[in-house]
This record gives C-alpha cells, sequence and structure tokens, in this order.
C-alpha cells in the first residue's frame, strides 16, 4: 500500500521554530487548567444558563485548534535550510516588488503567518494569487495574477533574498 501526503513543507528558523515549539508546550501544559475550569463551572449547576461552563468550552475548543495546527505545521516544518540567495522567488525570501503603473516598490516576506510573526515585514502567504504568481520567478520578471475584483494585476520581481529576522 502506498500512502501520498500533501503535507505543506514550511521553512521555518530555528528562532521560529523554538518559538512555536514553545507556544505549544505552553498549551499543552494549560489543557488540565482548562479542563479544571470547565469541571468548576459544571458543578455550578444548570448549563444552559451557565455563561462561565460555555466560555471555559469555547476556550478549550480554541486552545485545542491551535494545537492541532501548531502539531501539523511542526511535524511538516524544515528548520534552519535557508532557501539559496539566487535572486528567485520563493518561501523563506523577502521579495521587492514593483506593480506596474506605480512608482514605489513594496517589500515583504514570502512565507506563513507563524514565520513572520517577530519581525517588521508584511507576510504574504506561497498560496496567496501572489505569492502563487511570483514563484520561482528571477529578479527583474514579471508575472500576473488576478486581482479579486477579476482584473489583472502585473507585478515585476525587483529583488528576492533570504529572510533574516535580524538576530
Amino acid at each position: 500500500m502506498v500512502t501520498v501526503s500533501d503535507t505543506k513543507v514550511t521553512w521555518l528558523t530555528q528562532d521560529a521554530y523554538d518559538r512555536l515549539k514553545h507556544e505549544l508546550d505552553e498549551m499543552i501544559e494549560n489543557r488540565p487548567v482548562i479542563a479544571a475550569r470547565i469541571n468548576d463551572s459544571r458543578e455550578e449547576g444548570d448549563l444552559k444558563e451557565n455563561g462561565g461552563y460555555h466560555a471555559a468550552r469555547e476556550e478549550q475548543g480554541q486552545a485545542e485548534a491551535r494545537i492541532r495546527h501548531l502539531q501539523e505545521l511542526l511535524r511538516g516544518a524544515k528548520v534552519g535550510e535557508a532557501p539559496a540567495n539566487d535572486g528567485t522567488a520563493g518561501p523563506g525570501k523577502v521579495l521587492t516588488v514593483r506593480y506596474e503603473g506605480d512608482d514605489e516598490d513594496e517589500k515583504f516576506l514570502l512565507a506563513t503567518r507563524e514565520e513572520g510573526a517577530e519581525g517588521g515585514l508584511d507576510v504574504y502567504s506561497p498560496e496567496s494569487p501572489l505569492g502563487k504568481a511570483l514563484l520561482g520567478a528571477k529578479e527583474g520578471e514579471s508575472r500576473e495574477y488576478e486581482l479579486p475584483n477579476g482584473k489583472l494585476q502585473k507585478v515585476t520581481l525587483v529583488k528576492a533574498v533570504p529572510y533574516s529576522d535580524g538576530k
């Protein structure tokens, strides 16, 4: 039997991986605290009118969803393997682009939201229309992508360099 996983690989710096792993560990350690709050609220009586119980259940649901997300993200992460400084757009790169008809360049990180959480750059997903259009582009190359209103936007890759969080 052959199984194919479509799990996406996420490139993370060691700092980002450590930060997310720490968050995951803290959330797992906090599980008994939330469970105790649910239990305490449950003992207060009628569950239909028990706001504390419903709030604790909601918090538990959100925490469990974040735990699952972090586990999946970290399971498929490639750590510390910085992308090559080859002038090609890809995940883990800071891209400088110019939109057709615009005089100013825009700079952003092409990565997951978690990877760029600590930086001052805007972060665009490689799965976004702009990210998909630019993947594999070389410096100086122009690409087009569809805007939400259905129009095509031309964008030129001015520069692509590996992300560094300044540490």
